[in-house]
């Protein structure tokens, strides 16, 4: 039994662990989306989380931890000054997980692990306009004297005809047929 023997081993051995997840995470941070295998976010997620949470605390400490994990200055640089604010009022949860199908060569589970409120979709979201309603006219009524030209109710009492067959009769349909059978003199001969 596994008691008190938190998370997954991935199949590895601790240090090669250990430095998978800290390129993940140097990876995540720096893209802001990356797609791997649903065992490997769900570990990414946690220590992704503590790093969010170090540069919130934006002190020389919390930079030296971070630094213990995060491969690269650069990242290192991007996380305390721009990630710490844009979630400083959030209280954890920084990240999503996206299941997706599977990995074409062993048919490993894939999934998608992003941060949340990415810069990216708040520039997009406003520039799509939503199409107005209520603008265009219907076809088969134009405005005369506030009357219905007879060919609009013409056509209307065919759909009405079209849409449903009168009671009693058949559908516009042909009739199924039967499978051809060989004529009779054919299958006398035959006993």
């Amino acid at each position: 039994m596994r008691h008190q023997n938190a998370g997954r081993k991935l199949g590895r051995t601790s240090a090669h662990r250990q430095s998978l997840l800290r390129n993940l995470v140097t990876s995540l941070l720096l893209h802001e989306r990356i797609v791997t295998t649903e065992a490997k976010a769900k570990e990414l997620r946690r220590i992704a989380e503590q790093m969010i949470t170090l540069a919130k605390r934006e002190d020389l400490h919390a930079r030296r931890q971070a630094s213990k994990i995060i491969m690269d200055e650069s990242v290192l640089k991007k996380l305390f000054d721009s990630l710490g604010a844009r979630f400083s009022q959030r209280l954890g949860g920084y990240t999503r997980i996206t299941k997706l199908s599977y990995r074409a060569g062993d048919g490993a589970p894939l999934a998608a692990i992003e941060l949340l409120d990415q810069e990216g979709k708040k520039a997009e979201a406003p520039a799509k306009e939503k199409p107005k309603r209520g603008l265009r006219k219907p076809k088969a009524f134009k405005k005369e004297s506030g009357k219905e030209k007879p060919e609009a109710k013409e056509a209307k009492g065919e759909k009405e005809k079209k849409g449903k067959p009168a009671e009693g009769k058949r559908s516009a349909r042909p009739p199924k047929t039967k499978k051809r059978q060989p004529p009779a003199e054919e299958n006398a001969g035959q006993v």
